[in-house]
């Protein structure tokens, strides 16, 4: 062993001990970096000698010769990410829903004194006053105002949920296009990772890009990730190349690969998510040569959300027709088909009636504003014809018993609680209510859901954290030890240099 290999190892020391300083330092300073994982040196004994005299040079003996600083790695747990993962997507999804409920909750807006069964009682009640005193004008007035709120509130409703069905369709838009992106990058990422670590390196702030990336592709669509080897000159704890593919709600693949991260497969590669929107529904998604429709495509995520909120295509019927499910698409038609029903009923009944001059049937009290017929009514469309709105006295509110009787307009109140066949034998009222019922227990489970992933997701999210987070408290006290650590190497080194300078300067004096 050299006379100088005490320095040597002294000064293997320091650089030890300043590397994990310095490792320290970075990971104080990415405390509140999003995404970042703290790291970690690790000290790696070099290769002991043999003993002088005893053991031949190329056997292992028991003279150490100090540390030296391996690898830079990052503390991270794969599969608190995988479990992270796959409640982000549920999270995402429920969250999704539950805010397009929300907005639906909010415009329909039951039970209010602007809503449509308040706008539908004063209707009922102006018919109730003009059965009592038929010959009013005033009454016959009052009647054909609160018929064209009750229609207006149902164009209202319509196009409003028109409107916000629009948005839902510009967000799935937004959706893929940020799923294409982050695809995009992490194939980037992917490409520079191969780089370093072919030789031989470690990319920790790359990993933790990617990684960030991923979460973020799990709040849109629910994916499997797996890695792979970018070479044989990689370290055994890098991270590798990023497989990422569409998973169904249980996490299994669906078969399209978004990410292509193994060289096995071909080149480093993404594919695009290609949905097909009409102004109607969803048709299909795509992905990587594989077409899903939406109800075979059961990746959950904030994408699917949007889908099931805006409508998709389910079929077709027994007439041949294409059935459009969805949230918004439900709600509409089943308001389109209670403005139908109540306007089908009320004009027939309607047209059994007398006018103020005795006249039976000379005018339909709902019509379709687009064509100004009783034909094809729907709540986009249902207005009060022109010839009630401008002469009142065209209502018919007699049987044909005269001009003071009012049997008719009774007859005409009777429809809002009357059994209407084409509600399936519910009255007006009642199938409102239930529809509006059926809305509340579609808000309250998803608000109930999006507490529960919540809960899952911050649990899992806190485990995670408690591995891969900075602790200032934990790097205070890493600091302090490898502090005291360099201060020790140092003194060693001044001990050996004391030594070396009495072995030159001071021995073979004797004598002189």
């Amino acid at each position: 062993m050299s006379t100088f290999h005490g320095l040597e190892m002294a000064k293997q020391a320091l650089s030890a001990q300043q590397s994990a300083l310095y490792t320290t330092g970075h990971n104080i300073s990415n405390a509140n970096t999003e995404g970042y994982s703290r790291q970690r040196v690790n000290f790696e004994t070099t290769s002991p000698f043999p003993a002088a005299s005893r053991n031949r040079p190329e056997i292992p003996g028991q003279m150490g010769t100090g540390v030296e600083a391996g690898s830079v790695q990052r503390v991270r747990n794969q599969f608190l990410d995988y479990q992270y993962r796959a409640e982000n997507s549920k999270s995402h999804y429920w969250d999704t829903k539950a805010d397009a409920l929300s907005k639906m909750e909010g415009l329909l807006n039951e039970p209010s004194e602007n809503g449509l069964n308040k706008t539908m009682d004063k209707f009922w009640q102006s018919l109730q006053d003009l059965s009592v005193n038929p010959e009013n004008t005033g009454a016959r007035s009052v009647v054909a105002q609160r018929g064209l709120a009750v229609a207006e509130t149902f164009n209202y409703m319509s196009d409003s949920l028109g409107t916000m069905r629009t948005d839902l369709k510009d967000q799935i838009d937004v959706k893929v296009k940020d799923a294409n992106s982050i695809s995009d990058q992490i194939n980037s990422l992917n490409k520079q990772i191969k780089n370093i670590e072919t030789h031989g390196s470690l990319a920790n702030d790359l990993y933790d890009e990617r990684d960030r990336l991923v979460d973020e592709l799990s709040g849109i669509v629910n994916i499997e990730v797996s890695y792979s080897k970018s070479s044989d000159a990689a370290l055994d704890t890098a991270d590798g190349l990023a497989t990422i593919k569409l998973a169904d709600e249980s996490g299994k693949p669906l078969g399209s690969t978004l990410v292509n991260g193994d060289l096995s497969q071909g080149d480093l590669s993404f594919n695009e998510i290609n949905v097909k929107v009409t102004d109607d529904a969803v048709e299909t998604i795509s992905a990587d040569g594989e077409t899903y429709t939406a109800t075979e495509f059961t990746s959950q995520g904030s994408l699917k959300g949007f889908i099931e909120s805006y409508g998709f295509t389910d079929g077709v019927d027994n007439a041949g027709n294409t059935v459009v499910k969805g949230e918004y698409p439900d709600m509409l038609a089943d308001l389109d088909k209670m403005a139908k029903a109540f306007a089908d009923e009320f004009n027939d009944v309607h047209n059994d009636g007398a006018n103020l001059n005795g006249e039976q049937g000379t005018a339909q009290f709902f019509q379709n504003a687009d064509d100004e017929t009783a034909a094809n009514i729907t709540a986009g469309n249902i207005t009060v014809s022109e010839t009630i709105l401008n002469n009142p006295d065209e209502i018919a509110a007699s049987n044909g018993g005269g001009s003071g009787n009012g049997e008719n307009a009774s007859d005409l109140a009777d429809i809002f609680d009357a059994e209407n066949g084409d509600l399936d034998n519910a009255s007006v009222r009642s199938y409102y209510e239930s529809i509006i019922g059926d809305m509340g227990v579609n808000a309250q489970k998803a608000n109930s859901m999006v507490e529960n992933s919540g809960i899952l997701r911050s649990q899992v999210e806190d485990q995670r954290m408690s591995v891969s987070s900075v602790s200032l408290d934990e790097e205070m006290s890493n600091m302090i030890k490898f502090q005291h650590a360099y201060s020790a190497a140092a003194r060693s080194m001044t001990a050996v240099d004391e030594m070396i300078d009495r072995v030159i300067n001071n021995m073979g004096l004797v004598g002189r």
